[in-house]
């Protein structure tokens, strides 16, 4: 049947079960926007304060929901301010679908008002980019693009609109295909076919080597990557790791793949590695990294890392194997599929000693008595008073690593933070994409004074929308991070990093309508936090530390990973 070409956009992300969409309208993106008028009642419209701000709260979305986040945005700047946001998704395999709209044809290559190649700004940060310029081919572009983003290696993927073919006059043949039946679609066929979509196939004959190096090893350890998460391979990589009885370390971006308070569970690994789990690759005759790609925060001294072990890396896309370690050995496939072909075969294995050894490495988690506030009295109290299921969005630094290193995070989507990008400003976008996408699961944002003022404005969003987010500030007056490496590195020479400026944090709270709290010790943070789970509304707590509360431990990028330089 003939309908709009806009209204074949809308009807499409509904094929794909899209109830909810984040976004900025602008000029060139009008036609989309009048549209959505029509579907208010079907598709939710989340309005940030910024675009940055929607690309974070689509990216949170995806990665807490495991479905498809949807953000849209007009041409020019607001194009290219979601391109933070696109590469924060693209580093840390978050499937979202941006779609933004740009000046008619004729007005293209002329640097016309608020024109910008958008498609070729985020090609390299994107799996998929397409620069729609015929009206009729929408829904198969549609479709591509929302397979692309979610098969496979998930990730971004951008569609760029001619303002022209959204004109209201302009209809396409159009007929309705549920998601479920859209690999039936000749376009998917295609991309199908050549092998874009499908998640290959585990070699079986690669699962057997690694079953016959698991029953030579003695001292084997489970690397739990970020893949576990994207895969949610939860369960199947945790009957493994029972099977194997071995110790599991995890990365940054694999918080919630494993449980974080399980017996074999040694904590995080590399730079702000747990003792167990760093003395664990340098002492394990076998490592199995699931979903990882030793990055430099992991494998700081590729050429050193798990120098006693036979290494084996299992993950869904090929170009990661032997990037950035070389490997005895590698399955491709994804996570989930991997596991449960390996669960299969593998008996159940005892490792008394091995795990004895490097569990007893393990220290607990102590939170000193003391008259001024601490990081740890501030994430003890959360832990103690905040539902076990709750999710926690992090922006990046100390905080960020004091998050996951005291929170026990037990499943998929539980954990929002930028990883491999590191994005400052993350956070709070992130809580919001989480809190639309999980209303009766309570949400707490972790940041710091440097990192909250990068988006701070989108307490406006948290507000109008009534979202009980509670923002909890590390407030030491500095950038921590940068602070700490000053420290430490750059014979205290603190060029830049002292952040001795406003606001008042409880009074922009205020400001926006929501409720401040500033707190000095470990009650003032007790009182505050439950007052703020009780309030029904947004919530900011701004929490005042030393300047000089360091990360610890700490290994020096480059550096050994057992080369501890704070302990």
């Amino acid at each position: 049947m003939k309908i709009r070409a806009t209204q074949a956009i809308m009807e499409c992300l509904l094929e794909q079960e899209v109830d909810t969409v984040f976004g900025y309208p602008g000029g060139t993106i009008l036609n989309l926007y009048d549209e959505l008028y029509n579907y208010k009642d079907k598709i939710r419209h989340v309005l940030t304060a910024h675009e940055q701000g929607a690309s974070h709260a689509a990216d949170g979305y995806a990665r807490s929901t495991g479905k498809v986040g949807v953000c849209f945005a007009t041409s020019g700047p607001g194009a290219t301010n979601l391109t933070t946001g696109i590469a924060t998704a693209y580093m840390d395999s978050s499937p979202v679908v941006f779609i933004t709209c740009n000046v008619t044809e004729p007005l293209l290559g002329k640097d016309s008002f608020q024109e910008v190649d958008i498609t070729g700004i985020a090609m390299p940060i994107t799996k998929a980019t397409y620069l729609v310029r015929d009206a009729q081919t929408i829904p198969d572009v549609m479709r591509q693009a929302f397979a692309v983003a979610a098969t496979g290696r998930p990730g971004p993927v951008l569609i760029d609109f001619l303002k022209n073919v959204t004109a209201p006059n302009v209809e396409i043949d159009y007929e309705f295909v549920p998601w479920t039946q859209n690999r039936s679609c000749s376009s998917i066929r295609a991309l199908s076919d050549s092998h874009e979509l499908k998640a290959p196939e585990p070699n079986l004959e690669d699962i057997g080597i690694l079953v016959d190096m698991i029953a030579q090893a003695q001292r084997p350890l489970l690397l739990c990557g970020g893949g576990v998460v994207r895969g949610r391979a939860d369960k199947q990589f945790k009957e493994f790791a029972e099977k194997l009885d071995a110790p599991v370390a995890i990365t940054v971006m694999g918080g919630g793949g494993f449980p974080g308070g399980h017996p074999l569970t040694t904590g995080m690994v590399g730079m702000h590695g747990s003792k167990a789990s760093n003395v664990a690759c340098n002492e394990c005759d076998l490592l199995i990294a699931v979903g990882c790609r030793f990055s430099d925060r992991v494998a700081l001294d590729p050429a050193s890392f798990a120098s006693q072990a036979k290494i084996v890396q299992i993950d869904i896309d090929r170009s990661e194997i032997d990037k950035n370690v070389l490997t005895d050995h590698h399955i491709i496939g994804s996570a989930r599929r991997v596991l449960d072909l390996l669960n299969e075969r593998v008996p159940q294995y005892h490792h008394p000693e091995w795990k004895e050894h490097i569990l007893s490495l393990r220290t607990p988690s102590v939170v000193e008595e003391s008259e001024n506030l601490t990081p740890q009295q501030v994430l003890e109290t959360i832990r103690r008073l905040a539902p076990q299921d709750t999710i926690v969005a992090t922006d990046v630094g100390q905080h960020q690593m004091w998050s996951i290193q005291h929170f026990h995070f037990d499943y998929p989507g539980q954990l929002l933070t930028s990883g491999g990008f590191g994005t400052m400003g993350f956070g709070l976008g992130a809580a919001i994409g989480a809190k639309m996408g999980n209303p009766d699961k309570l949400v707490v944002h972790t940041t710091g004074d440097g990192c909250f003022r990068m988006n701070c404005h989108e307490l406006s969003t948290v507000q109008h929308y009534g979202l009980p987010i509670i923002t909890v500030i590390f407030n030491n007056g500095c950038l921590g991070m940068v602070r700490q490496w000053q420290n430490l590195i750059y014979h205290q020479r603190f060029s830049e990093t002292t952040l001795d400026r406003g606001p008042d944090f409880v009074k922009l709270a205020e400001a926006y309508g929501l409720k401040g709290f500033r707190v000095t010790n470990r009650a003032e943070m007790e009182d505050a936090f439950r007052s703020a789970m009780e309030a029904g509304c947004g919530c900011v707590i701004d929490c005042r530390l030393d300047m000089d509360e360091m990360v610890r431990p700490m290994v020096a990028g480059g550096a050994h990973i057992t080369d501890f330089l704070l302990r």
